[in-house]
């Protein structure tokens, strides 16, 4: 994946998970890059269940954060000759449904092949196989944002704000919510509308702080069901959820 002037590693597109005998290799793969994220060890003998969700529960921990800040592609790589990557998906759809469910539903593909080092990761990434795969997976989790965004725009309780102005969004991003105020949810825009943008540096300020502030972001190919969307919207989309909730005061 090669580089771009001005936006080195690019944007977010999934997490790929190399499973070997002894270990979980967590890899952050960006539009142009891939980085290594975290090294999670297998602590004991696989075939002792209690040893095996343990370490299938330090996975799911280490990739909540990720879930927070948008990304739900999850790629599962694990050597023909085991079940490693299968294991993991049935403890998630054991332990947490969640996951492949409802509104937070993430998409989980496997993939045969070695992603425990750098080089292996690289060989990986490079096959039209990998490539198909990970259109394939962020094609069904952009379809689940798309889901999303047409449920907020029409949301009969009017109980969601949906923006398309950049200044709009600075202004409820960058200031600190306030109890009666709209919170923000979700920011979500195109990959051309960022590439086409005389606002880079100012997009980008407001994508760091809105992970910062734990808005989810997500920037997605301008080609997919959501890209298509977001395009007939302008290209960039931000919803914050009205909190109509009346608070009983007790008296005592």
């Amino acid at each position: 994946m090669r580089a771009k002037h001005g936006y080195r590693r690019g944007y977010p597109v999934a997490v790929l998970v190399g499973f070997e005998d002894d270990r979980a290799v967590l890899w952050r793969v960006f539009s142009n890059v891939v980085k290594h994220e975290k090294t999670l060890w297998l602590d004991g003998d696989r075939e002792d269940s209690k040893v095996a969700y343990n370490f299938h529960e330090s996975i799911i921990s280490a990739l909540r954060p990720i879930f927070k800040e948008g990304v739900k592609s999850i790629i599962l790589a694990s050597s023909p000759r085991t079940g490693h990557a299968h294991e993991f998906i049935t403890h998630v759809r054991e332990h947490h449904a969640w996951l492949t469910q409802g509104p937070n539903k993430v998409t989980f593909s496997e993939t045969t092949g070695s992603a425990g080092t750098l080089y292996e990761v690289a060989a990986l990434t490079r096959t039209p196989l990998f490539r198909r795969q990970i259109s394939e997976t962020t094609s069904e989790e952009t379809g689940h944002l798309v889901d999303t965004l047409e449920k907020r725009l029409n949301a009969p309780d009017q109980s969601t704000v949906v923006l398309y102005s950049l200044e709009e969004i600075e202004d409820l991003i960058f200031n600190v919510w306030k109890p009666g105020k709209p919170r923000p949810e979700q920011l979500m825009l195109t990959d051309k509308y960022l590439l086409e943008s005389r606002e880079k540096n100012r997009i980008h300020r407001l994508l760091q702080i809105a992970r910062n502030k734990n808005v989810k972001t997500r920037i997605v190919d301008t080609e997919s069901a959501a890209g298509k969307r977001l395009t007939q919207l302008g290209g960039l989309v931000f919803f914050a959820q009205l909190n109509q909730t009346v608070t009983n005061i007790r008296v005592r």
